[in-house]
């Protein structure tokens, strides 16, 4: 038999699987061939940014014509890097990673990353095995209450089925501001129905005061906007969510502000202070001002998004103090945060933010936007450190979502597995019982859309381009298999409000369309249905282990485990029918889902089956 040098996923070689604690044992074992003449050999590892060490490994047992060279490490909180070199009679060889985790005796190759996190590294288990759902709070829901105090420069929609406004047009109605009444009493009434997926989390988009109706552009984060309710309604949903099971977390947007908000207050809506009014305005020293007022450092060149100056004493205080937003907003019921653009605040304040926060309830959560792997970031030219417990709780991940997509749309099971296991392979675990696995939100197309077509064109294409019938059949039975991963893999899933009723529509501002209640797809929404009690029914989708089955062209399949439960997933994401043996203790098992004959998994185009042990 072959062996490798190295494989960072193999017990034989890695004890210990994936990202360790601070001062844990690490064991690391490398196999060479006897013909190899090895004198001795080394691991060399680095803290990431410094120099490396060099640790002679002890030769160990035999195993057939390879011997074992072994060492153990404790690592204190970081990233580092390793890979490992022998001296031999042939000289000095190196042994270093391939585009997987396997190792190979080569100096081309590159470094295994291990993330070593805080001892006390600690994520809220109230929503380990749970569901998200996302909602961009005017389209959801609408309670019909009389709003209040409305500024008169927004539109407000009367037909709820309306499509979003997309054009520049007049004074009146312009893209951002035209609004359809959703509100936090409208979401109240739809508790039960959102108990009837299995969500235990509710994710907002922002609800603060802004002159927009996605509210990115914050105005004032102490007032919750006025078409939204008021600070009592939040109160009173927080409570009547509790009761069903359901937490609530809010959209926090510190990188940057709106033009037109009390803080910086360009067009005076808010009298004649602020920053850029006033030269003494206690919140200049919030924003980086060029040449006061006109030259401002904005957010990605917009200038109605002023940058904030995150390490400004005063904002920082504003933001985490004793009395400060995080704090005043938990206390009034909420549980927990999702940072906009986590990767573009500075670590000051992230480490702030989650002071705050458990000193006030060490139960929430703080999730972060990180589109790349979230361990090994690099944004504004340094590493971030988002994920090693002294930051965040978890992320959104972009990475499973768009493995998901790709195979999905065509790719190779075993080009997700890949992903998936880098992922477990760099992420702590308290970080991955918690990742937010989406396949949409609010910032991309419709699943559905995606799914459907791939076809491109800009906004006066796009509104009014839907899927034909073909398409959106297509799209409907990738959704279903999709959507099968996305609650079966490590993580949290979370639902964009209205994908699990067949909502279509490309990017911004057509994926920000309203909920279609009673023109739901009731087909999609039962599955969903089915999917979230199933996941909250099998405690293996809480923390439980991960391990490939058959992983290849179109099949993608593993198991998932604890010590209570195991369960079987297999998906099939080709347009013909296909089937896999199941392993032994599944063959006469509980099938959740999907169909199984003498002893194999049957798996229909873009089908999947479920099944309990």
């Amino acid at each position: 038999m072959q062996y490798y040098p190295f494989d960072s996923r193999d017990k034989l070689y890695k004890p210990h699987f994936g990202a360790v604690a601070a001062e844990e044992s690490l064991r690391l074992r490398l196999l060479l061939h006897n013909d190899a003449r090895v004198h001795n050999a080394y691991l060399s590892i680095e803290r990431d940014g410094e120099a490396p060490m060099e640790i002679l490994m002890q030769p160990a047992e035999q195993l057939e014509d390879y011997r074992f060279y072994d060492c153990s490490v404790s690592l204190g909180e970081g990233l580092y890097w390793y890979s490992f070199y022998y001296d031999s009679d042939y000289g000095r060889m190196f042994v270093t990673k391939t585009e997987t985790s396997l190792g190979i005796v080569s100096n081309k190759g590159g470094k295994w990353q291990q993330t070593v996190y805080e001892r006390d590294y600690k994520t809220p288990d109230w929503l380990k095995g749970g569901i998200i759902y996302q909602i961009f709070p005017d389209r959801f829901a609408a309670s019909g209450k009389q709003k209040q105090d409305i500024p008169d420069d927004r539109f407000l929609q009367s037909d709820w089925s309306a499509q979003p406004a997309y054009l520049q047009n007049g004074e009146k109605r312009s893209l951002g501001n035209d609004y359809y009444g959703g509100d936090l009493l409208g979401v109240a009434e739809k508790l039960p129905y959102l108990k009837s997926l299995g969500i235990n989390c509710i994710y907002f988009n922002p609800i603060f005061e802004a002159h927009s109706n996605h509210r990115y552009n914050t105005a004032d984060y102490m007032k919750i906007d006025p078409l939204l309710g008021n600070e009592d309604d939040l109160t009173s949903l927080c409570e009547d969510a509790k009761k069903c099971g359901i937490n609530i977390i809010l959209d926090g947007v510190f990188s940057h502000t709106g033009h037109d908000s009390r803080y910086f207050n360009k067009d005076r809506r808010y009298g004649d202070g602020g920053a850029y009014n006033d030269f003494s305005s206690p919140y200049r020293s919030w924003f980086n001002f060029h040449r006061w007022p006109d030259k401002y450092s904005c957010w990605w060149g917009v200038p109605s998004l002023p940058e904030t100056n995150e390490n400004d004493p005063s904002f920082t205080d504003f933001i985490t103090g004793e009395n400060g937003v995080i704090r005043y907003w938990l206390k009034k019921g909420i549980k927990g945060w999702r940072l906009d653009v986590a990767d573009e605040l500075p670590d000051g304040i992230i480490d702030n933010i989650r002071k705050a926060m458990k000193a006030e309830d060490p139960d929430s959560y703080l999730l972060g936007e990180v589109w790349e792997d979230a361990t090994n970031k690099i944004s504004y030219g340094y590493r971030r450190r988002f994920l090693r417990g002294r930051q965040l709780d978890s992320v959104m991940d972009y990475p499973l979502a768009e493995g998901i997509i790709a195979f999905i749309t065509g790719g190779d099971g075993d080009k997700l597995c890949e992903t998936v296991m880098t992922i477990l392979e760099n992420y702590p675990l308290p970080a991955v019982h918690t990742l937010m696995n989406h396949i949409g939100s609010h910032d991309t197309a419709r699943i559905l859309t995606r799914l459907g077509t791939n076809e491109q064109g800009n906004r006066a294409w796009q509104s009014s381009r839907r899927l034909n019938d073909w398409e959106l059949g297509l799209a409907k039975k990738r959704l279903l298999a999709a959507a099968t991963l996305q609650y079966t893999l490590p993580g949290v899933p979370s639902l964009f409000y209205g994908d699990e009723a067949g909502v279509e529509g490309f990017g911004d501002p057509f994926c920000r369309a309203t909920y279609p209640w009673g023109n739901e797809d009731n087909e999609i929404l039962s599955f969903y249905q089915k999917l979230g009690n199933i996941r909250r029914n099998n405690t293996a989708f809480r923390e439980g282990a991960f391990i490939p089955y058959i992983c290849r062209l179109g099949i993608f399949s593993f198991i998932r485990e604890d010590d209570n439960n195991r369960i079987f997933v297999a998906v099939n994401r080709w347009d013909g029918c296909d089937s896999i043996d199941l392993p032994e203790e599944f063959k006469s098992a509980e099938v959740l889902y999907g169909e199984r004959q003498d002893g194999k998994a049957i798996l229909p185009p873009f089908g999947a089956i479920i099944i309990k042990a």
